[in-house]
């Protein structure tokens, strides 16, 4: 065991399953091994606040670490919240979490498991992600990065110079998922798509992620009668998980909505562009997954991605930005957690 060498710890809570990842004090994970179980939210938060210790103390246990070595902790979980470490209503978790002060509980676990205070830090997973994947991806640049992560929903992370995070004044920063897409600009005379969020003016989510993917596979149909989709009797979100699969093997319908979705994130990293001026955009989520996705997907996607944007920067942009895929998949927001930590007790 080496006791003598600090850690800093890094929960990522999703709405299914919870991560534990750990970095060294020179910011190099402990493992790439990914650990996780469930977030169990059903239970209650205080049944969540119980995994997040376990997997700790199973992390620990498997790396031959112990408490002592604990110099704090980062926690990455979805917002959006009412103040630092405050829950709001969020479409992921039970209705009972609006009000939770997930901060509060967790230190208290922390400091009666360690045996003393730990200091932790908190912030929304996308957020976090992108510091990890920003690491790695500036190399010994000083480059800022931006973020894209579509999944269930749209992360979205600006990295600035110093590695840290844009949380903004009230923990909203780079809520990037629920901007308007420019519908003139896609050519569609469709009505905006909805969104989670509440919103009617067709946010980005709704057009990039499985959130919007039983409407646009609606509209997409229309041109598919034929489709074996379009006849079956399969529940609609089955049908809709059924797409990424279809886009591996060739399938013309599947390609086409990919193609549309990659050409919105496009236009979307060239919007937030305007305002961000970053110098290498990451796209993550599960269109980069190396086991689900072909080299040739993933390529094609970023390939649309990158041609859509680049009408829309700036000249000396489209001669400088880099738009690269994410590299450490499902550990990404655990690391970044782990790593705000390392930079807080810095700072």
């Amino acid at each position: 065991m080496s006791s003598s060498k600090k850690i800093y710890l890094g929960t990522d809570s999703g709405a299914t399953t919870s991560k534990i990842a750990a970095v060294w004090e020179n910011g190099e994970p402990v493992t790439k091994k990914l650990q996780q179980a469930s977030t169990a939210s059903q239970d209650g938060t205080a049944a969540v606040v119980r995994g997040w210790i376990k997997g700790i103390n199973d992390f620990l246990a498997a790396n031959q670490l112990s408490w002592s070595q604990v110099e704090g902790v980062g926690l990455a979980i979805p917002g959006p919240y009412k103040s630092y470490g405050v829950l709001e209503k969020t479409p992921n978790l039970p209705a009972s979490f609006e009000g939770w002060n997930f901060h509060a509980d967790y230190s208290a676990a922390l400091a009666k498991e360690a045996g003393r205070p730990i200091a932790l830090t908190a912030g929304n997973d996308g957020n976090y992600g992108g510091v990890a994947e920003a690491k790695i991806a500036r190399g010994t640049s000083d480059a800022s990065v931006m973020m894209l992560m579509p999944g269930s929903g749209l992360g979205t992370a600006y990295v600035d110079k110093t590695g840290l995070c844009l949380d903004g004044d009230t923990l909203a920063g780079m809520e990037a998922g629920h901007a308007p897409v420019p519908l003139q600009v896609l050519g569609t005379n469709e009505k905006p798509l909805p969104c989670g969020c509440g919103r009617d003016w067709g946010c980005v989510e709704a057009y990039t992620t499985i959130s919007g993917l039983p409407h646009l596979l609606a509209q997409f149909l229309k041109k598919h009668p034929t489709h074996e989709l379009a006849v079956s009797t399969a529940p609609i979100k089955e049908k809709v998980l059924s797409l990424r699969g279809r886009a591996q093997k060739g399938d013309a319908l599947a390609i086409e909505i990919f193609d549309f979705q990659a050409r919105v994130m496009g236009i979307h990293v060239a919007n937030l562009a305007m305002s961000l001026d970053p110098g290498i955009v990451i796209i993550g989520g599960g269109l980069m997954d190396l086991e689900s996705t072909t080299p040739e997907f993933r390529e094609r996607y970023l390939r649309i991605v990158t041609e859509s944007a680049m009408p829309y920067l700036w000249p000396p942009q489209r001669k400088t930005i880099k738009i690269i895929p994410a590299v450490l998949g499902d550990l990404s927001q655990a690391i970044g957690a782990a790593l705000v930590a390392l930079y807080a007790s810095k700072a």
